[in-house]
């Protein structure tokens, strides 16, 4: 079962009672795993951003993902490159984008098999 979202303030989500202070990502065996932000910062120079080789990573953790929820940021700041969208387009894995205050509940009562990645600072 997926770790719920308790709480998020800026620099920290708190899953299942745990307190992270860097970006996640949690994969569909409920697995919290630190976030690859490395993959799109040597493209982008950025990590708001989400490049195709960070995009196929995420993927292939949860092969099979019907669903990828992305928290942006406290303030939304996180998009998908072109590639990536096209990617997960491909893959027919719904994409998801939301503030991460904002996307508590989707994560929450998202059912079925889900990825999560969430940025936690702007």
């Amino acid at each position: 079962m997926k770790p719920r979202i308790d709480a998020t303030q800026f620099g920290s989500i708190t899953l299942g009672g745990t307190v992270y202070d860097h970006d996640v990502m949690v994969c569909p065996d409920a697995s919290v795993q630190r976030r690859k932000k490395k993959l799109s910062k040597a493209v982008y120079g950025t990590s708001h951003t989400i490049s195709l080789a960070e995009a196929k990573h995420v993927y292939h953790q949860g092969e099979g993902a019907q669903t990828l929820i992305i928290g942006t940021g406290q303030y939304g700041r996180v998009g998908l490159s072109p590639e990536a969208a096209k990617y997960f387009k491909r893959k027919r894995c719904d994409v998801v984008l939301l503030p991460t205050p904002d996307v508590i509940g989707t994560w929450n009562q998202a059912k079925g098999n889900v990825i999560g990645l969430f940025h936690v600072t702007c």
